[in-house]
């Protein structure tokens, strides 16, 4: 059974996935368009990170950060061994709803245009293409996208 959970970006599990999504970003994308935060920025307090463990197992790890008025989709990120089932949107739907219970009303993020996969992963999902949002600049390989959450009061 696929279990979504709070988790600590430390944890071995959850480094180790960590640490393979940062190594892909580095081959893909050059230092000035590699987003991607450090295993220590996922430990502040408006960040939110989440793994999907099966067993013992961390198949995936996602995050959000808090902002003003919107939650940014930060370290989505699944092993191989599980892509094609289901855990990226198992842990999308726990960062919407965490982005809910914090009263926050979309979901932006960024992702490289090179990673289509995660592209139409958040298609799927409702997510679409937005101009650069917060520090963001535009460049050449970023893609942009964001989501408005219906009101969980509603």
């Amino acid at each position: 059974m696929l279990v979504i959970e709070v988790s600590d970006p430390r944890e071995a599990g959850a480094k180790q996935l960590l640490e393979s999504s940062h190594a892909l970003m580095a081959e893909l994308f050059s230092p000035e368009e590699n987003f991607a935060l450090d295993i220590e920025d996922l430990c502040t307090p408006d960040i939110h990170f989440f793994t999907a463990r099966e067993g013992g197992e961390i198949l995936g790890t996602g995050a959000i950060a808090a902002r003003e008025g919107y939650a940014e989709v930060k370290s989505m990120f699944t092993s191989h061994a599980a892509r094609g089932k289901g855990v990226a949107a198992a842990l999308l739907r726990q960062l919407e709803d965490q982005a809910r219970a914090l009263g926050l009303n979309a979901l932006k993020l960024e992702t490289g245009e090179e990673l289509a996969a995660a592209i139409r992963l958040y298609e799927r999902h409702g997510f679409t293409r937005c101009g650069a949002f917060g520090d963001y600049q535009p460049n050449t390989s970023s893609v942009f996208m964001e989501k408005q959450l219906d009101d969980a009061s509603a």
